[in-house]
């Protein structure tokens, strides 16, 4: 996958199956609780959109792409990180498209995970 040299959207569909975090970035997953428990990307790192603001120390100090469900609060945190200059990408289509890919997925509880 070509990552764009400016922060921006990144499309689900150009990620690779078999290692869809390219290397040197960090999979930032801003949905709720609930959402991050049935099922998310392996390797993630989970920061609720609601509490990213107070949270970001806890931010590796990498390229980040944001992620979503459906991409209205990765774009928020993308805009965030932005502000706070950390380079961020807004992953397009969010965790929906991800598992519609056939992006790997994990729950938090080991039951089937979804992307509810």
């Amino acid at each position: 996958m070509a990552i764009p040299q400016n922060p921006g959207p990144l499309l689900t569909t150009d990620l690779n199956a078999d290692d869809p975090i390219p290397e040197g970035f960090t999979l930032i997953d801003v949905r709720g609780e609930d959402e991050w428990d049935a099922g998310h990307a392996p390797g993630a790192l989970h920061i609720p959109l609601d509490e990213l603001a107070v949270r970001i120390e806890e931010v590796p100090d990498t390229d980040i792409m944001v992620v979503c469900r459906l991409g209205r609060r990765s774009a928020q945190a993308a805009a965030i990180l932005t502000e706070h200059g950390i380079d961020a990408w807004d992953l397009s289509d969010g965790m929906a498209a991800w598992q519609t890919n056939g992006l790997p997925l994990v729950s938090s509880d080991g039951d089937i995970p979804t992307i509810a």
